[in-house]
């Protein structure tokens, strides 16, 4: 007696139905494979998305319950496999096939099938996208966070570290170390308002758009928003396919790029041999394969490498997006972004452990100040208050007396009445009288830091003023971070309870 074996039926592709010949190897190098790398990496978004669809589908009887459960049970199953243990065939196609050909698997395609009911890999592979991009931007404002407490720590420490401070690479005014830093925080603020504006915008819900126009079927978007911890529906169903908010997401991490960019130049010029203002921990340093003395702030030149390709981030997006009017879908989804999170992720952690362990040189900075001429605008306030001169002519006055002193080889230690006397009649045609005193106070640059009054000055009380400040914005940021991490935990809680209890478990 001869037993019948089972038949095992092949799966039909999806391809196959329209296609005539099957995929070309190039096509699948170049483009199958890595397009489904990338939506690997989504791979618990995609499995919440297909959660709060199917359990829409239920709770709105476009499902049977029970055809509902055993689907849910199968994506359970699938979430508890992982992304590293999912085995794919690109062969197979996108990744929503590859999830549709481990339902079938265990349930047939005539229950795993009805999964797709009312949605298309356009609105399902966009609300990916969104899930995963939302996701990013909390990692980057977390570290975001963390980076602006690390300056404004290292402000706090350096509030009367007075140095010169430089336009056209000139000494200018003195300055004070910890109100540059503020300076830098000041910008990582709006940069972080700019990616929590980015974050509003990403944050929408395009599942049940349906691809362009809608659907018969009677899908509840404002359920799936919640399920998904979406802050709303996105309204019009064409734009359920569009991705130009990537680019403002994009747009917004190079701003943070350039703000990195900009402190990573100036302390790798503050740390050259000739200014010595501050220095890279050991640890973040390298060492010359020739020049045995030389410690290389390795550190800060990455930064600044990896800064150099954030200057084109947002018009590769925008160039990219431009073809979306063509409905064509392939370019919707750019690696790029991808890239700029990791890289943005990168940086600020490797920063912020640069700038907690950054030794800064208070003795050199001070000494860059002795013979310095940066008080010389002072002196001209000086001379303006007591004389009721027109600036300009000061600035006459003043300029001639920078110039007879270096030609003399006078220091502004050494500066007399008499020379500030000459010089004014060479410019302005009479002598000034100013009391010593008043002239050596007034080039004196610990006075000159002092005595500054104006809202977000240099003034050690502005200073520390501005540090209070900036932990009141920094302690605003990590609120509004852990509610909307909070929020989101919420709603997954409420998605695996749905989930839960459709299945029976």
């Amino acid at each position: 007696m001869t037993m019948n074996k089972p038949v095992v039926e092949r799966e039909f592709l999806l391809s196959e139905a329209r296609l005539s010949t099957p995929p070309s190897e190039a096509l699948i190098k170049y483009h199958d494979m890595p397009a489904l790398a990338r939506e690997k990496r989504q791979f618990r978004e995609f499995n919440d998305v297909d959660l709060a669809h199917t359990v829409m589908l239920s709770e709105q009887s476009i499902l049977p319950r029970d055809v509902a459960r055993v689907i849910l049970k199968g994506l359970l199953e699938l979430r508890d496999l992982g992304p590293e243990k999912f085995h794919t065939d690109p062969l197979k196609g996108s990744f929503l096939l590859q999830v549709e050909s481990f339902l079938f698997s265990r349930m047939g395609e005539d229950i795993g099938g009805q999964m797709h009911t009312g949605r298309s890999r356009i609105d399902q592979g966009a609300t990916v996208r969104r899930l995963y991009k939302r996701n990013r931007l909390l990692q980057v404002l977390s570290r975001l966070n963390d980076f602006r407490a690390a300056l404004i720590d290292k402000a706090n420490h350096h509030v009367h570290t007075v140095m010169p401070g430089y336009t056209h690479m000139q000494q200018a005014q003195p300055w004070v170390f910890g109100h540059y830093l503020l300076s830098i925080v000041s910008r990582l603020n709006d940069d972080y308002d700019r990616l929590i504006e980015a974050y509003g915008r990403v944050n929408l819900n395009p599942l049940g758009a349906v691809g362009l126009s809608g659907t018969a079927w009677p899908l509840d978007r404002d359920r799936t928003t919640v399920l998904l911890g979406f802050n709303a529906v996105l309204e019009n169903s064409k734009l359920g396919r569009e991705a130009f908010y990537a680019a403002e997401a994009i747009g917004a991490l190079s701003f943070v790029m350039a703000t990195l960019n900009d402190l990573a130049t100036d302390l790798h010029i503050w740390s050259s041999t000739e200014f010595g203002f501050v220095e890279s921990a050991d640890a973040y340093c390298g060492t010359s394969s020739i020049f045995p003395q030389k410690k290389n702030p390795a550190g800060l030149e990455t930064v600044k490498k990896a800064a150099g390709g954030a200057v084109t981030w947002l018009a590769t997006a925008l160039a990219t997006f431009r073809a979306e009017g063509t409905g064509d879908q392939a370019v919707r989804d750019l690696p790029l972004i991808d890239d700029a999170f990791q890289t943005v992720d990168g940086m600020l952690d490797l920063f912020a452990g640069i700038v907690t362990t950054l030794i800064v040189h208070e003795d050199r900075m001070r000494a860059a100040l002795a013979g310095s001429w940066c008080t010389a605008s002072n002196l001209a306030d000086v001379i303006v208050r007591e004389t009721g001169l027109s600036f300009r002519q000061v600035h006459h006055a003043v300029a001639r007396l920078v110039r007879i002193c270096l030609d003399e080889g006078i220091t502004p230690a050494n500066v007399t009445v008499e020379t500030l006397d000459r010089a004014a009649l060479e410019t302005i045609g009479r002598t000034l009288a100013l009391d010593e005193k008043l002239l050596k106070d007034a080039l004196d640059p610990e006075i000159f830091v002092a005595t500054r009054q104006t809202l977000g000055s240099v003034n050690p009380a502005e200073i520390e003023r501005m540090v209070a400040s900036a932990e009141a914005r920094l302690a605003e940021g990590r609120d509004w971070l852990a509610a909307e991490q909070r929020r989101l935990l919420d709603a997954a809680e409420k998605l695996h309870a749905a989930a839960h209890a459709i299945v029976g478990s």
